[in-house]
């Protein structure tokens, strides 16, 4: 899916670099724009390092620093995430360098945990915007007004919440810099229906592969639990309990059927692991007592360790489709966890609680 633009070949983009950057939200828009014959300038904080992403796939030497760079020269500014932006905001000159660029209605785009840099260069306030679940809370109390979408644009200002987002943030930039006509074949960022991971691919973000094992990872996950439950509303003898079981069972079945209908749509099919993770959710249960108690911690534990495993899927792949269906099945298993711990501590008379809302699980992994 390479691209060409005689009209973008005077554009000139700056992405900034820290150490632990999330690997592909540096990558992916980094290639999406050299494809297009975007000029595209690296910049960090000192000159003699090589850069280290957080996943350990990019190494990278900037090509400057944002101490020398001037604002002015550039199209565009991208911030990447991880953990690089809380490295990027102790720096002086490149929070400086940020500002100058929003002030001169340079294109500021930022994606994941980037929204830091902007919180400590003052620059949300009064802005739409969007950004890592676990800065939510960090960028209204900035001023912003936080939209949780793939894509918000407000103004000179484009933000986007994690990889899974990228191929549409990067198709924003693009469209935004010029990059467009009849050669160019990029969908618009607001259609639901593109095979935006193909994008992300080509611009060096997960493969069908990837995505793939991410699928199956998720599958075998949603069959264990689905026959661990099964199992578990076989020895309750509790009503209410046996209630929610059962309802977890529909759910789980739903999210099997939505996997496994987008392995068939890639092109993939169920792994050897997704196969028989119901016959080790059965061996495992068959050593369970029958105590009611005892189901009730079983399944809570089954359902705390998927959260766990499934909030990891939701930051590793570049494809919103599969991104958004590990975020539902982390949501529910997270409603599911806190109505388990409900019952659990009304049966062992506890006092009832107000769950917290959640937040997406892939704060755990960013």
């Amino acid at each position: 899916m390479t691209q060409s633009n005689n009209n973008s070949s005077k554009q000139k983009v700056a992405i900034l670099i820290e150490n632990e950057v999330e690997d592909s939200e540096l990558t992916v828009p980094y290639n999406g724009l050299k494809q297009a014959g975007i000029e595209v300038v690296v910049l960090g904080a000192r000159m003699n390092e090589k850069y280290k992403g957080k996943r350990g796939k990019l190494n990278m030497q900037a090509d400057g620093t944002t101490t020398e760079a001037i604002a002015a020269e550039f199209d565009a500014v991208i911030i990447p995430g991880g953990m690089a932006p809380d490295k990027m905001r102790r720096n002086p000159n490149t929070v400086r360098f940020v500002q100058e660029a929003m002030q001169q209605g340079k294109l500021v785009a930022a994606v994941c945990h980037g929204p830091q840099l902007l919180i400590e260069g003052d620059l949300l306030k009064g802005k739409q915007a969007t950004g890592f679940s676990a800065i939510r809370k960090d960028m209204i109390n900035a001023g912003a007004n936080y939209i949780d979408e793939p894509l918000v644009v407000d103004g000179n200002l484009i933000t986007s919440r994690e990889p899974g987002d990228l191929p549409i943030f990067t198709t924003a930039i693009l469209s935004r810099l010029g990059y467009g006509g009849k050669d160019a074949a990029l969908p618009s960022e607001e259609d639901t229906s593109a095979e935006w991971w193909k994008f992300a691919d080509a611009w060096g973000g997960s493969t069908k592969g990837d995505i793939g094992r991410g699928l199956n990872t998720a599958l075998a996950g949603e069959r264990y639990l689905l026959e661990a439950l099964e199992k578990y509303t076989e020895k309750e003898s509790d009503a209410e309990v046996r209630s929610l079981f059962q309802e977890m069972i529909g759910n789980k079945q739903h999210h099997i059927e939505k996997l496994e209908t987008y392995l068939h749509q890639i092109g993939d099919k169920p792994s050897l692991t997704a196969n028989i993770a119901n016959q080790y959710a059965k061996v495992k249960t068959a050593l369970t007592g029958s105590d009611d108690i005892y189901q009730l911690r079983s399944a809570l534990g089954d359902v705390q360790t998927g959260i766990g495993d499934i909030g990891n899927l939701c930051a590793m792949y570049t494809d919103p489709v599969a991104t958004a269906i590990f975020k539902q099945i982390y949501n529910d298993l997270w409603k599911y966890e806190q109505r388990l711990i409900e019952l659990y501590r009304l049966r062992i008379g506890g006092a009832q609680v107000n769950p917290p809302k959640p937040t997406t699980g892939a704060a755990m992994s960013m």
